[in-house]
């Protein structure tokens, strides 16, 4: 399973917990107001807030709380203005990582993100260093326990999805990133519950990580992902089941 696949997997256990919501939370309004201050207050006609307010929902955001962060992005309420920064990475063993930020502070923010990569084993890069090495592809995630894997790999191709891939626990379905909607929706329309959907950038290439680099490529995962400017972190690393399992219990 990539490292991608595996992080999500970790990080929606993790979310259980008040502090996890309340950072999800915050991210998820920064990014909404970023979307419709880009493109607009019209979900229908923007994509990313489409993306963004599904993902709200998925949440249990309240809806007076989107509608709020709608309304910052279009001007309608006043509101901060986020910049949007990526920055590249080198982590643990040489693992390739882009950080994707909102930030009203860059300065700030790439001072805070030096400081984490270097405690937790990693360096900050130069840019363009490692962003060829992903490719921006729809992502959406099934619960195995929850579909069968026939039916779900029937439904997304008829609808368009370029690969199922069955990961154990989950199954992965890519799309390209204009066709999400629209797989999603096939699925979702033949009773598949998708745990998770978005845009991703995914890594063509994987580094395998064992114990000690393994154990602390997740720690710099979870240390960037708390950093409450960070919205997304992608990284090619790819750990086995069983030391996954280890190291995400303890």
């Amino acid at each position: 399973m990539s490292g991608h696949s595996k992080w999500s997997t970790i990080k929606r256990a993790k979310g259980k917990t008040d502090a996890a919501r309340g950072r999800m939370f915050t991210k998820l309004i920064r990014e909404i107001t970023a979307a419709a201050r880009t493109s607009g207050g019209d979900p229908d006609a923007n994509p990313r807030l489409r993306t963004a307010i599904l993902a709200a929902k998925a949440a249990n955001m309240p809806a007076d709380n989107v509608k709020k962060a709608i309304q910052k992005g279009t001007g309608e309420l006043e509101g901060v203005a986020y910049d949007e920064v990526q920055y590249e990475a080198y982590g643990p063993a040489g693992v390739a990582i882009l950080i994707q930020t909102l930030t009203d502070n860059k300065n700030r923010t790439v001072s805070e993100i030096r400081h984490i990569l270097s405690k937790n084993g990693g360096n900050l890069g130069e840019a363009g260093c490692v962003a060829w090495m992903f490719h921006k592809l729809g992502q959406i995630e099934v619960d195995a326990s929850a579909a069968n894997e026939d039916v779900v790999i029937e439904a997304a191709l008829e609808a368009g999805a370029s690969d199922v891939v069955n990961f154990g626990s989950t199954f992965s379905v890519t799309t390209a990133p204009n066709e999400l909607d629209t797989v999603k929706g096939a699925l979702e329309g033949k009773k598949i519950p998708v745990a998770n959907a978005e845009v991703a950038m995914v890594p063509q290439t994987m580094i395998k990580l064992e114990d000690r680099s393994a154990e602390q490529m997740l720690k710099l995962m979870e240390a960037l992902e708390e950093h409450d400017d960070v919205q997304k972190v992608y990284a090619n690393f790819d750990i086995d089941d069983s030391i996954l399992e280890r190291l995400s219990s303890e």
